[in-house]
């Protein structure tokens, strides 16, 4: 017995859709995502030091980095700036009203005193929103 796949009304409406064109591209753009995210955050290399456990992690949509390499030099985003031009992009950043969230990326072999200046820093400012990056064991 055949099967026949003509409507007995074509003027009636279609009372399903087909979703496996949304589902491709859905993944599609994951793929896509997950791909360029960890290239996004890598800018400057350093050996970030290590904790023990996975934190919560935070959803930042607006963030600034800055990076402190083995050698003491200040970075902000992947652009080299002195301590006295930190200051004022800190400065700059005071005046925002809704500031970013402020990612201090040091090198494991850093003395901690470099870390906390540039806490020192930030805090002087009453800027509150810090975040310390490391790496996970």
């Amino acid at each position: 017995m055949a099967r026949n796949f003509h409507r007995k009304d074509r003027l009636s409406a279609l009372t399903e859709i087909n979703v496996t064109p949304l589902i491709d591209l859905a993944f599609a753009l994951l793929i896509i995502f997950m791909i360029t995210t960890p290239l996004l955050e890598q800018t400057i290399e350093l050996n970030l030091p290590v904790e023990a456990a996975k934190s919560q992690a935070d959803s930042r949509e607006d963030f600034q980095a800055i990076s402190i390499n083995a050698a003491g030099e200040y970075f902000w985003g992947d652009g080299r700036v002195s301590a006295q031009q930190l200051a004022d992009l800190l400065d700059t950043m005071a005046m925002d009203p809704a500031p970013p969230v402020l990612s201090i990326r040091a090198d494991a072999q850093l003395p901690y005193q470099q870390v906390i200046t540039v806490v020192d820093m930030i805090k002087q400012r009453k800027l509150s929103k810090i975040s310390l990056d490391t790496k996970v064991e």
